[in-house]
């Protein structure tokens, strides 16, 4: 283990974390916890809420092309957006970084997108841990974790117990793959000639966080919010429904972005593409037909794009598409291969 190299690491992200102070910060990274102060702007009964995730085997895709920041705003927002489902404002957030040999090139990658996906967020980047370990990983082989935390005036907690059969089912663009769905993904390139350009697969997920906090902030009456990740809408919107409803959506309702059809082109069923990705749908908003205009309205001054893709109806929470909809692709299989352009960092499969 290289101590010495590990010591200027830290202190070199030192100056990077101080980009995302915000009020209730005391100490931030270099001791051995970083402090921050529960003071009464967070109100009078505050609840904290608390997310761990990581951003997958989008990991090995970013190792394959070399490019690392993505990766950091990835695990920022997997974590800032599984707190706003609850209506909770993001404090701060701490980053695990595990890895057989300290790579300072590769792990600043990495921190420089912590620090924009904290920004973003406004969020601390209160601390974390960079873990040498050259017994468990390779030497070029590295593994992130975050975690973050939020808080929510205990009377505003969203819990979903609000949501009553005719709300509708807002849903809100997605930048793209978002970080999850990559095991399927090279599992395509590895069988096809299919070439996609880099900053398609890498594009980083979606924070949603000033965006929903105006609206909450607005006092529109939301009553669910679930975040589109792993097992995509079947897996995240039941979460949130009370007993006795479900939700039916309607495919048509929202543009398909091409990325996703280039990958359903290689011979992904349509079934496993709404099973595994989030069709350019990263976070649904459930609220009453009366408050959505007004929802509607707050999102496009924030230049998130959003439709009205379903509604709730009675069932076990469970998710329907409604059957109107004759298919997720409208081009045929040869014009969408016809469209696979790849420039000079494109990533191609053929088993390479």
């Amino acid at each position: 283990m290289d101590v010495e190299l590990a010591r200027r690491f830290i202190r070199t992200i030192q100056p990077l974390a101080r980009l995302t102070r915000r009020p209730g910060l005391l100490r931030g990274i270099g001791g051995f916890g970083g402090l921050f102060e529960m003071n009464s702007s967070l109100g009078r009964h505050p609840v904290l809420v608390a997310s761990a995730d990581g951003v997958g085997t989008k990991l090995c895709l970013a190792k394959r092309i070399g490019w690392y920041e993505p990766l950091g705003m990835d695990l920022v927002a997997m974590n800032v957006n599984d707190l706003l489902c609850t209506g909770a404002e993001p404090l701060f957030f701490l980053d695990y970084i595990a890895t057989g040999r300290l790579d300072p090139k590769v792990l600043l990658g990495v921190m420089r997108g912590v620090v924009r996906g904290c920004i973003e967020a406004h969020c601390v980047l209160l601390g974390g841990e960079t873990a040498q370990m050259p017994l468990v990983y390779g030497l070029k082989d590295f593994d992130l974790a975050g975690f973050a935390v939020g808080v929510v005036e205990r009377k505003r907690l969203i819990t979903g117990e609000k949501i009553r059969q005719g709300d509708q089912v807002l849903g809100l663009a997605s930048s793209g793959l978002h970080a999850n769905g990559f095991t399927l993904v090279q599992r395509v390139l590895s069988k096809s000639q299919l070439k996609l350009r880099a900053r398609e697969l890498l594009t980083p997920t979606r924070i949603y966080v000033r965006s929903v906090l105006d609206l909450l902030r607005k006092k529109i009456p939301v009553h669910g919010i679930a975040h589109v990740t792993g097992g995509s809408f079947s897996e995240k919107i039941p979460r949130i429904l009370p007993e006795g409803l479900g939700v039916t959506l309607h495919k048509e309702s929202w543009p398909i972005p091409e990325i996703f059809r280039k990958i359903q082109s290689y011979g992904v069923s349509e079934t496993q593409m709404y099973r595994t990705f989030n069709m350019g749908i990263g976070m649904v908003v459930v609220l009453s037909s009366s408050a959505t205009q007004r929802a509607q309205r707050t999102f496009k001054r924030h230049g998130v794009d959003n439709w009205v893709i379903g509604e709730v109806t009675p069932g076990n929470r469970k998710v329907q598409f409604s059957a109107k909809n004759i298919g997720v692709l409208h081009n045929s299989l040869a014009d969408v291969r016809r469209s696979l352009v790849a420039d000079g960092s494109a990533v191609s499969g053929g088993g390479q």
